[in-house]
């Protein structure tokens, strides 16, 4: 360093943290002191970081590395995309039936029968992706899923066959689980709360596709629900695919007639069978003219 950089005004006076590092692995000599886990600088303590009392911590963490690298990738909006991880594509569907033991055999059938929706998301999410909203410089209702297979898959897939990117939110289980081939690498996250991976799938939406699925989806979109419902978040098109099934798993019209939410929240969310159906109602929604 110079006396004349010394002297100037837009020069940092601390150093950055990756040349504090830099500095403690040169200048460090190997005694019983500095070996003990105590001298770690404290953000490079992975032990010290996984302590109970650091969850805050990681939770500030969790919320904002996504945050940030989807900011760096110019990310405006997102179309979310929930749905089950069961459902097999149409490629899939009769082999599946035809593997399935006999007392499963039913439930083999019923989910084969899904299969249309892995077309119909992977059709919403390359129509959406060909499209290539921009405004002011951020790129709109890039797709996002969450990041695995089935349902999540075909998001990504129909992004990437349209040649755009898409974002993948994947969360660490007790069983294996990994990305579709589809993210785009440098999109691809992976969470250890659910919390703050439910949140980062809404900081950016703008619309949010409702898949059949099971006890994730229904967390997720109960969750967009009961925000909107409460005021805690802004209304907006909130596609439901497949009105057989969420009929008959949910009693839609008992919650009204129960007393327990109002008949009106019922619109909350807008009936789909098609991807062109869906686009549809985004379009109206935000006055986007085809």
């Amino acid at each position: 360093m110079t006396d004349k950089d010394e002297h100037d005004l837009k020069r940092r006076k601390f150093y950055r943290a990756e040349q504090e590092v830099a500095f403690s692995n040169k200048a460090s000599p190997d005694t019983p002191q500095t070996r003990d886990p105590a001298y770690k600088l404290a953000f490079r303590d992975t032990d010290f970081l996984l302590r109970e009392e650091l969850r805050p911590v990681r939770f500030q963490l969790e919320l904002l590395k996504p945050e940030m690298l989807l900011d760096e990738a110019g990310v405006g909006s997102t179309l979310v995309m929930y749905g089950s991880a069961r459902i097999p594509s149409p490629d899939h569907a009769s082999l599946l039936v035809e593997n399935a033991a006999p007392e499963n055999r039913v439930v083999a059938e019923r989910l084969a029968a899904k299969a249309k929706y892995y077309d119909e998301a992977y059709k919403l999410a390359r129509m959406v992706s060909e499209r290539a909203i921009v405004e002011d410089g951020k790129r709109q209702f890039v797709i996002c899923s969450g990041g695995g297979p089935s349902i999540m898959e075909a998001a990504n897939r129909g992004a990437s066959d349209a040649g755009a990117e898409s974002i993948g939110l994947n969360i660490v289980l007790p069983h294996e689980q990994a990305p579709n081939q589809y993210v785009t690498p440098y999109l691809s996250f992976q969470f250890h709360y659910f919390a703050l991976r439910k949140m980062h799938f809404l900081l950016r939406a703008k619309a949010v596709a409702v898949f059949p699925g099971g006890f994730g989806t229904f967390d997720e979109f109960f969750e967009l629900l009961t925000l909107i419902q409460t005021g805690k978040m802004k209304p907006m098109p909130i596609l439901l695919f497949g009105k057989d099934f969420w009929t008959r798993v949910v009693d839609w019209e008992a919650f009204a007639e129960e007393g327990v939410i109002s008949k009106g929240d019922l619109d909350l969310f807008r009936w789909c069978e098609t991807a062109d159906e869906a686009w549809g109602h985004i379009a109206a929604f935000y006055n986007i003219e085809d």
